[in-house]
């Protein structure tokens, strides 16, 4: 028994069959929209990460080398700054104690000048 198939063969499909066709076909062409959109996004992420790698890396030696140098200096600074607000600057440790000298040298020579001033040398 062969079926012959032409313009009027009729096929008889219940209506909830066609609608869940239609929803997957639909979920289906969702889902490969989004799957693309995705790998659309993440590509041109990679575009733009693989951009700044060669700027970056098109920096010259010098550049490198300058910012180091300026990373150090500013590290440098603090430490500084830090010492002096603790009274601990180098220099000021040497003006502390030439200071005192003179302080102790001035009070003696006051004191011996009031002696003299007194008689009582």
């Amino acid at each position: 028994m062969a079926t012959k198939l032409n313009e009027n063969t009729e096929v008889a499909l219940p209506l909830r069959n066609i609608i869940s066709m239609v929803a997957a076909a639909s979920l289906c062409t969702w889902a490969y929209f989004g799957v693309i959109e995705r790998l659309n996004t993440l590509e041109t992420s990679r575009e733009l990460m693989n951009a700044d790698l060669l700027k970056k890396s098109e920096q010259t030696t010098t550049d490198s080398e300058q910012y180091l140098l300026i990373e150090h200096l500013a590290s440098e600074l603090e430490k500084l700054q830090a010492d002096i607000a603790g009274g601990k600057a180098p220099y000021d440790q040497q003006q502390k104690l030439t200071l005192e000298f003179y302080e102790k040298r001035i009070t003696s020579l006051e004191e011996n000048l009031e002696k003299m001033r007194n008689g009582n040398h």
